[in-house]
């Protein structure tokens, strides 16, 4: 079904921002629950649904992808460690990284808790921001306390200097696939 729709799109040759500009630029069709599920299946097999929330797991560690179809939103979320006792410094750095390295992922604190985190609107989301965006909160955790990176480019201009591309090239990789 979604492949037909997908093909229709295409075979039209417009998209919403196509008409808006007057180009002839292909994009995806909105993201869906179900090309949602398609996704995480093709990352992780072994992932479990609810039909709004997902647990995966990437590379040994675990994601949860939360969605509210109501509200046109999606968040992916990794927990790091308790919050409560960061000290000053590690603040500042995590806020230094949502700054210039982090990019599309962010440092988040809620419920006494460290998360890396990768929010959207829902139906605008694309399968290759999906998945980046996967790959760099799942880096962010696993950089938390030596390169605090997504592992895309550093966006410049702050204090944070390291990268580490390796996990985003292999999930994309993986998405080629679907």
């Amino acid at each position: 079904m979604v492949r037909i729709f997908g093909a229709l799109w295409i075979l039209l040759g417009m998209t919403t921002a196509g008409l808006a500009q007057g180009n002839e630029e292909i994009s995806e069709p909105p993201m869906t629950l179900l090309r949602l599920a398609e996704i995480i299946t093709t990352l992780d097999p072994a992932s479990k649904t609810n039909g709004r929330q997902f647990q995966m797991t990437i590379e040994d560690v675990p994601v949860i992808v939360v969605t509210d179809v109501a509200a046109d939103r999606m968040r992916a979320i990794v927990p790091i460690r308790g919050a409560d006792d960061m000290t000053p410094e590690e603040m500042e750095r995590v806020l230094q990284a949502n700054f210039d390295t982090a990019l599309d992922a962010r440092y988040a604190i809620a419920q006494g808790q460290l998360w890396a985190t990768f929010i959207h609107p829902l139906a605008a989301l694309e399968k290759t921001q999906f998945i980046s965006g996967l790959g760099q909160t799942v880096n962010l955790a696993r950089t938390y306390g030596t390169l605090f990176t997504g592992g895309a480019l550093s966006f410049g201009g702050g204090d944070s200097g390291a990268l580490q591309r390796e996990l985003l090239d292999r999930l994309l990789k993986k998405g080629e696939e679907i």
